[in-house]
Parts: C-alpha cells; structure tokens; sequence
C-alpha cells in the first residue's frame, strides 16, 4: 500500500489522522513538523498531508520545497484558518487539495484517495521535472506548429482545446500556454474530468455549501474559484455530462457560476484550456456534446501529433528520458547502439510519448553495462 507522510504539530491530532489513514490500510509515517517531514521523506513516498501551520518553517513553505524537489509527488494541507486566500496561494504553490480543520474524516478519506489516484495517473504522464525540462521536446515541423500556437495563443486570455491521442502530452500544452500568459504568476489547477464520478464533479469545479449534499459539513470553494485570475486546465473534458457542459458554458460565456446548494452568483476571471482524445465534433452530430460548448471550447485549437506521425523526434525525446531517469535512480547515462536507436525510432508506439517514456525508465533500471542495445529492448519494439 501507499506510503504517506503526515506533518502535524499537535499530537493527538497526528495520531487520530494516522488512525484513519491506516484504517484504510496505508502506511503511515507521521511527524511534527517540517524538518523530521524532510528527513522522513523516501523515494516511495506516494503523498504528504500536512498542517499548514506548523512550529518554525510552516506547511506553505514545506510545500513550496516539496514541488521543487519532487514535483510529482501530490501535497494536501489542512488549515484551520480556511480562508480562500490561504487556499489559492497553496494551490498556486502546487498544492494538490487542501482540507479545512476540525478535520471530515470522510472528505480525508477521499481526498487522500483522489490524490492518489490522480497522482498514479498523472506518473504515467509526460511531466517534466523542473521548468526548464517542461518544454515540449521535438523539431518536426508538427511539433514546430504547436510550439508556433502556444507562442501566439499564450499571451492572450482566449480559450484553447488541445486535442489528441491518450500520452502525448496535452498537459504539457497547458502548463506551456499558462506559463507563456500574463497569468503565469496565478494559479495553474488541473481538473481530471474522467477521474471524478460524476455526482462530485460539479462540487469539484464550482464548490459547494454547507449542507448541500450527504457530506458536505462546510463550505468548499471549487476549481474554478480557486483559479481566479489564473488558468484552468480541464482534461477529458469530452467525458463530461449534460447537466456539466451546461455549467461549463455559462462559466465559459459570463465568468459566473453557483456553488452546488448556494443562493448567490459567484463570478471568476479564469483563462479555460481544455484537452480531449475525443473526436468532439462526431459527438456533437451524435448529440453527446453541447455544439455551442464545443465552439466555446474551441477558439484556439492545438492538435497534438501522435508519435508515429514524428518519429524524428525520437531520438532527441530518448536522450532526454534516458537522461532524466538515469538521473533519478542513481544510474550513469547509457549510450544506445544503433540497431536499437533504429528500433525505436521503427516501433508502433500506439501509447504515444508516455509509452516511450516508461520503456526508458525500463531499460534503464534492469539493464546491464553502459550501453542499451537492440537486445534489451523488449520484444514488442525490437522486432
């Protein structure tokens, strides 16, 4: 099971929150504060959740070192001062969630569970590990086309749909887009449509009050309040339901929106890229997807290519992976012979970067010697 680090000043709160967790069969390492957090902190680490007030360095700054040195690794805070500004800026520092104390054990239980899931996920994902390594890799005129887009469509607050097959780095656009806006300095929240059910996604973009459903023993501001004044990346979007590609439109057209069971209009200046590997425009002709939402989304389009159609990027997307993995577990950088590099770059790859990603980090934990060759590669690319 997951290994998960709690940092909680107060003792008995640790010891009832590592109850819970174990009850639900992780394992837990729990501790007091920000410094045991880091000396605790293990490769297997699978997630942090810590106090967001803490004795000397407090959890806000614990998060921002987290996501510099391991950027994947999923950050939840809990505060008792569950003010929005307090939640924006540990979202806009990378926090995953954040829960408001006196703790719901439920809303922990799930919470950590969602992270966990996302975070599984989003590991299978091309997610480069510092700013500089988050540039989408490739020179071929597609690849140059994209890069021509996100240029031109960064700057401006235009809505932007990226589309294209399972791992080829649609996230990547969006953080690129966020990143080349005048917003880069606000918040960047990822929203992974598909991976909530449906009955907790409208709470999930637009939040919720007190009492509004089975569970909700306090208000929560959503994704959407959240991101004001910054970007919002929804994926799979195209999986949404009715009932939430109305929401979404009224969102997308006048920045307004309710919370689920609230009584008041609440409004939100929120740059929106969405992502599918969903044909939208044959859903639409069949009636899955609203066609004024589908246009809504599709101002700026971003078709990303899938690697079969730039097999020249490979070798420079190999040596890049090659490099990044050997570095995390501790490996020198292999050199590739030909014959294999030639393999790699014939191979179908149907999962796109994401598959080439995972057969590097492969090879380079189980190979033997300093340099990969045909042989090593498994027989589904070498043949």
């Amino acid at each position: 099971m997951p290994l998960l680090l709690v940092v909680e000043d107060q003792a008995n709160h640790r010891k009832v929150i590592q109850g819970v967790l174990e009850s639900q069969g992780y394992e837990v390492c729990a501790v007091k504060d920000a410094a045991l957090a880091r000396a605790a902190l293990k490769p297997e680490t699978a997630l942090v959740l810590t106090d967001l007030k803490l004795p000397g360095e407090d959890g806000l700054s614990l998060l921002k070192g987290l996501k510099k040195d391991r950027p994947g690794l999923p950050v939840i805070l809990m505060t008792a001062f569950g003010s929005i500004p307090s939640a924006v800026e540990a979202m806009r520092c990378g926090a995953h969630d954040f829960l408001a104390k006196p703790l719901d054990f439920n809303e922990l239980k799930r919470v950590v569970a969602k992270a966990l899931a996302s975070s599984s996920r989003e590991s299978r994902e091309w997610v480069s590990e510092s700013a500089a390594e988050r540039a989408l890799i490739g020179k071929s005129p597609a690849m140059e086309e994209v890069h021509r887009l996100i240029r031109k469509a960064g700057s401006s607050s235009a809505t932007v749909l990226v589309l294209g097959e399972t791992g080829t780095g649609k996230e990547l656009v969006a953080a690129a887009l966020h990143a080349a806006s005048p917003r880069k300095d606000r918040a960047f929240i990822k929203v992974h449509c598909g991976a909530i059910p449906e009955d907790l996604l409208e709470a999930e973009l637009f939040g919720h009050e007190r009492g509004a459903f089975t569970g909700a023993v306090r208000e929560k501001p959503g994704k959407f309040e959240l991101a004001d004044g910054g970007t919002i990346f929804l994926d799979e979007v195209g999986t949404t339901s009715p009932v939430t590609q109305v929401k979404l439109l009224r969102v997308l057209q006048s920045g307004e929106f309710d919370r689920v069971g609230g009584t008041s209009t609440l409004k939100a200046d929120v740059r929106v890229v969405a992502a599918t590997n969903l044909d939208l425009q044959k859903a639409v002709s069949e009636k899955r997807f609203r066609e004024d939402l589908y246009y809504r989304l599709n101002v700026v389009p971003i078709v990303l290519p899938p690697l079969r159609e730039r097999r020249e990027d490979i070798p420079e997307l190999a040596l890049f992976f090659l490099e990044r993995h050997a570095r995390k577990n501790g490996r020198p950088v292999p050199a590739v012979e030909p014959e294999a590099l030639e393999a790699l770059c014939a191979a179908r790859w149907e999962g796109n970067v994401r598959q080439l990603e995972n057969l590097l980090e492969r090879v380079v934990v189980l190979m033997e010697g300093g340099t990969i060759r045909k042989s090593d590669l498994p027989p589904e690319i070498s043949t």
